[in-house]
């Protein structure tokens, strides 16, 4: 029976999935078969490309090797998470309409120093983590760490979230000498979409971007920040199509969180987000390229895999949360390891809480939840 089997005949009707009877630890072994899947896809995606064999190969090596150093530290306790996405600066070169690092204010904060933020990187790879996904602002701003940092971890996956606009004929020679980088330039569909977030031209100057990335054999992808006002020409054939013409190899469907006051209302609909899963499926059969949605299904994984149950996140000035969207914390990676932090007594507690990892009507169970989520956080 596949983990997908598992969770439709397990998950009752009218309950929540984060409160199923899914075991505590099976979600755990679904994301990792997820991650070897999602790569095994990649590999077939860049048969016809040698210089990308070999990397890639390496990469998906290791996420055996890093499940079993995960699974170690799980039975002494430490509960170490698949992925880490970790925003490295709060700086971009853009003011985007509804960007979620301007709403946390993080540019009150100083930015992880280039040592503290290589240390972090070094004990996520000593403790097993797989992935580790780059996240701003804009992350080109530090280019010289990334690349550097990557270099030093070639067996670890880094896709970089990244604008793309920074992203010159010098950079993509830089990247295409390091393949363990997978750029991930933002879109909101097309021109018009795009433009009326990110400003006039961004459209037109991201496939200049894609251009330089292409003719280097680079694999590369888009994040779309996905609401229910974009949300049908980003799953139509022209869309699609028109990335695929881009060379364009992965699409990761962000769903929107009204992290702006006012802005409710491009939320997926309900239907809209219980479409999505099926449509990406779809599409991932149909087309030569990845489709990922994020946080992804929840009732596949028996809840949301925030808090450390498959990812965390470290903001720009190190506090470590429990995902992007949900700015709490009781730890921070300048004071303490990060073995440290992920015994956090605050993650923990919203792990022990699994109605509140449970998708709801606001992109994100911890933001639409927050006076909870700081009442929890509050205790001693």
């Amino acid at each position: 029976m596949t983990g997908r089997e598992y969770s439709q005949q397990n998950t009752p009707v009218n309950k929540p999935a984060g409160s199923s009877d899914i075991p505590p630890d099976l979600y755990r072994d679904l994301f990792n078969s997820t991650i070897g899947e999602v790569i095994h896809h990649a590999i077939r995606i860049i048969g016809g490309t040698p210089s990308l064999i070999i990397p890639a190969g390496r990469i998906l090596r290791y996420q055996k090797k890093a499940a079993n150093i995960r699974a170690k530290h799980e039975k002494e306790g430490l509960l170490v998470p698949p992925v880490l996405i970790i925003s490295i600066t709060a700086r971009c070169n853009l003011t985007c309409a509804r960007c979620y690092m301007h709403a946390r204010k993080e540019n009150q904060k100083p930015e992880m120093s280039p040592a503290m933020l290589t240390s972090i990187i070094d004990q996520a790879r000593a403790l097993g983590v797989s992935i580790i996904v780059i996240a701003g602002g804009e992350p080109f701003v530090r280019a010289e760490e990334i690349i550097r940092i990557a270099q030093n971890h070639p067996a670890i996956l880094f896709p970089v979230f990244t604008n793309g606009l920074l992203i010159d004929e010098p950079l993509a020679d830089t990247l295409a000498s390091c393949r363990n980088i997978v750029p991930m330039i933002s879109v909101e569909g097309l021109r018009d979409e795009t433009d009326a977030r990110r400003g006039n031209g961004v459209f037109d100057r991201l496939f200049l971007a894609c251009h330089h990335l292409k003719s280097r054999d680079i694999f590369f992808g888009c994040s779309i920040t996905t609401t229910s006002a974009n949300y049908e020409t980003v799953t139509r054939d022209v869309f699609i199509r028109q990335m695929i013409d881009a060379s364009i190899r992965v699409f990761s469907y962000v769903e929107y969180v009204p992290m702006t006051p006012g802005t409710e209302e491009l939320v997926l609909t309900h239907k809209q987000k219980q479409n999505l899963p099926g449509i990406l499926a779809r599409l991932n059969q149909k087309y030569p390229a990845l489709f990922l949605g994020f946080p992804g299904d929840e009732a596949y994984y028996g809840g949301c895999l925030a808090a450390g149950r498959g990812f965390v996140h470290v903001s720009p000035s190190g506090d470590l949360e429990p995902c992007p969207a949900a700015s709490y914390s009781d730890a921070n990676l300048t004071e303490m390891s990060l073995k440290e932090g992920l015994k956090s007594p605050f993650l923990q507690r919203l792990r022990d809480i699994p109605e509140l990892l449970t998708e709801s009507a606001g992109g994100c169970a911890l933001h639409e939840n927050e006076d909870l989520v700081r009442k929890i956080l509050s205790k001693p």
